[in-house]
């Protein structure tokens, strides 16, 4: 039985799993409702582009958590950098009060590799960000 977690090229077998955070610049709350469906949409978009697989996914109205798989050639900044570029550019044509900022992305990100021993723990955080949030 083959093991989804890993993935298999001519010159690699990788289980790369990126757990990323990224937020809003001044942590404004903007993410929120059709912006924060929206912003699902590209991001889930940008992964099938990508050939990369979008484990667990919430869009938080202060920030967004990713634990995406990716390939061993993809780097975390390569995959953060798509993902905070396209949806910022798309988020900010497509929303009136958002194409005022010139910046919708803080520069920073969160970044770290996830094994299989804290793949469960990072899907069980990501999945109640709610639940801490309240």
């Amino acid at each position: 039985m083959s093991d989804v977690r890993i993935r298999r090229s001519a010159g690699a077998v990788v289980s790369l799993g990126l757990h990323l955070v990224w937020c809003p610049k001044f942590r404004r709350r903007v993410l929120v409702g059709r912006v924060a469906q929206r912003a699902e949409d590209i991001i889930y978009q940008i992964a099938t582009e990508h050939g990369w697989e979008i484990v667990a996914l919430e869009v938080m109205p202060d920030h967004v958590h990713v634990f995406v798989r990716c390939r061993a050639a993809d780097s975390p900044a390569d995959v953060a950098q798509a993902f905070k570029g396209r949806t910022s550019r798309v988020l900010r044509s497509e929303f009136a009060h958002l194409s005022r900022r010139r910046v919708l992305w803080s520069k920073s990100y969160f970044c770290a590799s996830v094994g299989y021993v804290s793949e469960s723990t990072v899907r069980h955080y990501i999945e109640h960000q709610w639940d801490a949030a309240a």
